[in-house]
This record gives structure tokens, sequence and C-alpha cells, in this order.
């Protein structure tokens, strides 16, 4: 593999939150790397983010930044049904990619850009499952690891928001929130989401009209383990992330943000991160550090498009079980050589 220069010169592919906030984390907190261009179909607001940064240059089409001299390497911060395109073209031009979940919207589409990198013989491609980069998750990973808990046997997780954003739709609870306990799951256990089934209450009093939320999502493994997921996204109070792994012999869970208790005035307590950029913002800074690092090592490491072709596939399963009820069994083929561990 090609050993990338000394300073990476780095594409951000879209400049809405996401990208505008990697545009930041690239100038201001990652080493070694550095943002040459930025692509956005507004061109007036790639013009904008261009401009903080010296020596960057303002594109509306993502292949004519990859041309650039000065790219090495591309984040794809667009939206989901703009990914497939961007990956294909940075495969064309041999360049390692930070992908932002989704890989792609649906299982066919990401068929197709696993399909396109095995064809070049490497990996080219990091998802963006930023809570592998998360310390407590990291640990709780580890711990695992070293089998003192024993084999797991279920493991629990709740994920809250404060309010859903403007134009949600239930089915997107599952595949633009349940996808993080997906890929969580899939890679604590070191198992494949093998079937889905979904369960909602009656909408809780603060869902927008049409939306069924809370949701219950359980899930089957390989291993043997059953995953459940709260997933409420209109909670009211603040964004929760919380996981809670039952072994053998033993517990374990993370999540609970209690880095500082306060006793004040009669009350105790704490602070709640209001949106996921607050909660994630070290996994963040990891996981694009990881990914400058093994990129200018001349490695691709990482979340795989593996990884998201088969969250892809359990989350089809997901909004399946949503609509239809009952359990959905998942559609994985065979999983390459490329991406065997």
């Amino acid at each position: 593999m090609t050993q990338r220069p000394h300073t990476l010169g780095v594409a951000v592919i879209g400049t809405g939150r996401m990208g505008a906030d990697h545009v930041r984390r690239i100038q201001e907190v990652t080493s070694g790397a550095r943002v040459t261009a930025v692509v956005d179909v507004d061109a007036e607001r790639a013009k904008s983010v261009a401009a903080r940064v010296d020596g960057c240059t303002a594109h509306t089409d993502p292949a004519a930044a990859m041309a650039a001299a000065d790219v090495d390497a591309v984040i794809v911060a667009s939206p989901g049904p703009a990914h497939e395109a961007a990956l294909l073209a940075a495969f064309e031009h041999d360049l390692p990619v930070l992908c932002e979940k989704p890989l792609t919207p649906d299982a066919a589409s990401a068929l197709r850009v696993l399909e396109a990198e095995q064809k070049l013989g490497r990996r080219r491609v990091q998802v963006g499952f930023m809570r592998r980069y998360d310390a407590e998750y990291m640990k709780l990973k580890s711990l695992l690891e070293t089998g003192q808990l024993g084999r797991p046997l279920m493991l629990h997780n709740r994920h809250r928001n404060v309010a859903s954003p403007p134009g949600w739709t239930s089915e997107m609870l599952i595949n633009d929130s349940v996808t993080h306990e997906m890929d969580v799951t899939r890679w604590l256990l070191g198992h494949e989401i093998t079937a889905v089934t979904v369960l909602a209450p009656k909408p809780s009093g603060n869902a927008p009209d049409g939306i069924r939320d809370p949701q219950f999502v359980v899930f089957e493994t390989d291993g043997g383990a059953i995953v459940d997921v709260e997933i409420f996204v209109n909670c009211g109070f603040g964004y929760q992330v919380q996981a809670e792994v039952v072994c053998e012999r033993g517990t374990a869970r993370v999540g609970d943000g209690h880095a500082m208790v306060t006793h004040a005035a009669g009350r105790w307590g704490g602070i709640i991160a209001q949106d996921y950029i607050e909660r994630f913002a070290d996994a963040y800074d990891r996981e694009v550090q990881a990914w400058v690092d093994a990129t200018r090592r001349g490695e691709v490491t990482g979340p795989s498009a593996w990884d998201g072709y088969a969250v892809a596939a359990v989350c089809e399963a997901g909004v399946r079980a949503l609509e239809e009820g009952g359990r959905v069994a998942v559609d994985l083929v065979d999983r390459p050589a490329l991406y065997q561990d």
C-alpha cells in the first residue's frame, strides 16, 4: 500500500453540521493532517467553510476535489444517498476514505460498494461508527475480550435523544439511531445479528404526529445472545447512551454519565449531555486521529465496508419488523475474504 505524505491533505465532502465539525476537528485537534478541499452542493456554503481554512478550495463536485493534487484522503459527511457515488469516485482515485454512517442507505447499494472495494484487492474504507472509539465502550470491549466475565448472554441498550429533528419518521429511529446499537452489538460481542423484532408502545405525547416513539428493538445473534434496544428520540430531557452486558459470571455497564456529581443547596446531581456531538466529542477526535495515523502509515483500520453492509442489512430487517410486525431474519451474503479478521 502506498505510503502517504507526512501531512495528509483531506477533502471533506459535505459541509453541514457533521462535515463542518470534521473540518474544525482536523484543523484544530488532529495532528498530521490539514483540510485542502471541501465539497457541498451548496456552493456558497462550501465557499464559506473553505474561506476559514488557509489553502482550502471549495467545490460542488466530489470528483473534482478528489482529482486535486493536494488531496490524499477523503472524509464523506454528505447525506447517505450521496455516499455510493462518492465512494466509487474515491476508489477510482485510489483514495482512503472515512465515511460517516451509513455506508449507504440500503443493503443493495452497500453490497455494490463492497464488491467495488474487493476489486481493488485492499481496503479503502473506514466507516464512521464512532462509538468504537469512545473511552467507556473501549474499556467494555477490552473487559469482554479477557473472558473473565464468561460468555455474553444479553446486552441491554438505551438510546435517548431530547427531540427528533424535523422530517423524522418512524423508520429513521431504526436507520439513523439504532444503527449505532447494531454496530456496537456486532463489535462488542463479535457476533452477527441474525434476526430483528420491533415492539412499540402507544407513542409518547412528546412524539410528533405519526412517529412511533419510543420503540423496543430485539436482536438475536449467531453467538446465541439476545440484545435489546430502547430507542426514545423525544425523551425531552437529554441525550443518553447506555449499555449493560450480562455475562455468565458477571455484568458490566457503561454510559451512566456520572463523571462528576455535585452536592449543593440540598440537592445532588450532574449534567446530561444534550446531543451526540457533545456526548461523543472525544470519540470523534480519537476516530479521526486513528484514521489519519493509519492512512499516513499506508493502512486502513477500524470499521470496514463489511461492517457498513452488515448494519445496512440489519436496518432493512428492522424496518420490515417495524412495518410488518413479528420476527424478521437478516439476509447477509457470505463474508468475503478481504474482510475476514
